[in-house]
């Protein structure tokens, strides 16, 4: 009777969350894996994949991959985005500028202002 009425409780509050990756996963934001948003981009049709960072300016930015292919989708949510550094942040040498955008699986949040399905990990 207790495990029942434990299961019950976990299943109100995964319904009652705020964030849809949360809720469709029904894992808190911690312990979500590269899988399981595989699974969420999958099941959800999302369109576009945004990597969003601060920028030197204090501005939210934006790397957006749209989502063409899952062996690249698996790629850069594994091991990020390679992009110029210099041009991110300006206090960073040209010449030894490249850096890696690496995804935070718990970040994950659907992009609510955007026209198409999109996901967004910081």
């Amino acid at each position: 009777m207790v495990v029942e009425k434990n299961i019950k409780k976990e299943k109100l509050v995964y319904e009652m969350e705020m964030n849809p990756v949360v809720r469709f996963l029904k894992k808190q934001p911690c312990d979500l894996t590269k899988e399981d948003i595989i699974r969420f981009i999958q099941e959800n049709k999302i369109e576009i994949i945004n990597f969003c960072y601060p920028g030197a300016d204090g501005r939210l930015k934006k790397l957006n991959f749209p989502v063409k292919n899952y062996e690249y989708v698996n790629l850069i949510l594994e091991t990020g985005e390679r992009v110029d550094g210099s041009n991110l942040f300006p206090y960073i040498d040209p010449s030894n500028s490249d850096i890696y955008v690496i995804p935070r699986y718990r970040t994950a949040f659907v992009d609510p202002f955007s026209s198409s399905a999109s996901l967004n990990l910081m």
